[in-house]
């Protein structure tokens, strides 16, 4: 009997330690909070934009050559060997290319979503690129004009991205409208007697670098309010070569022979853009 007592004890003070420790405070850590894991973004694929700017060419210089019969003024001091014919202007267009991430290069330098980026890019732009020059020789006027009205480029493009922010290199092709001209006046009576112009298409080379960036979707750039919008500043020198233009005798005073006038038509832009990557 006695036994049966001490038993029936035991377990219900055995209910009863239970009971008050489940009342008393856990000891366990709560559990830790981890975010999901956002994708990295990629550059990898297609792209298509717009672009607007700035473009100068700082140093153009233009050079006249003495030709036949009365066409020998820079000997005689009437027209300009070389004068500086610089012209600024807006620059306005769009652009198209392709980016690709090259997985397992750059050794992830920067991060999830860094590394090395390839891609080639086409442009063309409006160039609002025009200015004239004149000087005045022992009572004679030489007037210069030098223009770009068009600029294209075909280009490769090297970079690095650090996820959504990209630094690159970039160069090649480069094709533009070429608008030159040359006017020779007499020094008496202010006739035009030599004239010339050229109004045609020229070819070279470009190259710059810039960064990129690829906007969050909370931006108020970002209208298509997606992940796929990437804006950029971009520099880029370009040099069509040289333009030689016949600058010939219009018949005022008799005036005969033709000079040969050179411009260099070479600048630059600086410019932003905005793509959408699809």
């Amino acid at each position: 009997m006695m036994r049966s007592i001490l038993a029936g004890a035991g377990a219900l003070a055995a209910l009863t330690s239970g009971a008050f420790a489940a009342d008393l405070p856990s000891r366990l850590a709560p559990p830790v909070y981890a975010p999901p894991l956002l994708p990295a973004f990629t550059w990898t694929g297609g792209y298509f934009g717009v672009n607007a700017g700035y473009a100068f060419d700082s140093d153009t210089r233009v050079t006249t050559v003495d030709g036949a019969g009365d066409a020998n003024g820079v000997a005689t001091g009437f027209r300009p060997g070389s004068i500086k014919a610089s012209a600024d202007g807006f620059t306005g267009g769009g652009q198209i290319g392709y980016n690709l991430q090259v997985p397992g290069f750059g050794g992830g330098f920067g991060g999830p979503g860094s590394g090395i980026v390839i891609g080639v890019e086409a442009d063309a732009a409006y160039t609002d690129l025009s200015r004239g020059t004149a000087v005045s020789l022992n009572g004679a006027t030489s007037s210069f004009r030098t223009g770009l009205d068009y600029l294209g480029t075909v280009r490769g493009r090297f970079g690095y991205a650090f996820n959504q922010f990209m630094v690159y290199g970039t160069g090649g092709f480069a094709y533009g409208g070429v608008n030159d001209r040359a006017n020779f006046y007499s020094g008496g009576n202010g006739a035009l007697e030599y004239a010339g112009h050229t109004d045609d298409m020229a070819t070279g080379y470009a190259y710059g670098g810039g960064v990129e960036y690829a906007l969050p979707t909370s931006s108020l750039l970002n209208f298509f309010k997606s992940s796929a919008v990437t804006i950029k500043a971009e520099y880029l020198h370009y040099d069509l070569g040289k333009t030689d233009v016949a600058t010939t005798a219009t018949g005022a005073n008799a005036a005969t022979g033709t000079y040969t006038v050179r411009f260099k038509n070479e600048g630059d832009l600086a410019r932003a853009g905005l793509n959408y990557k699809f």
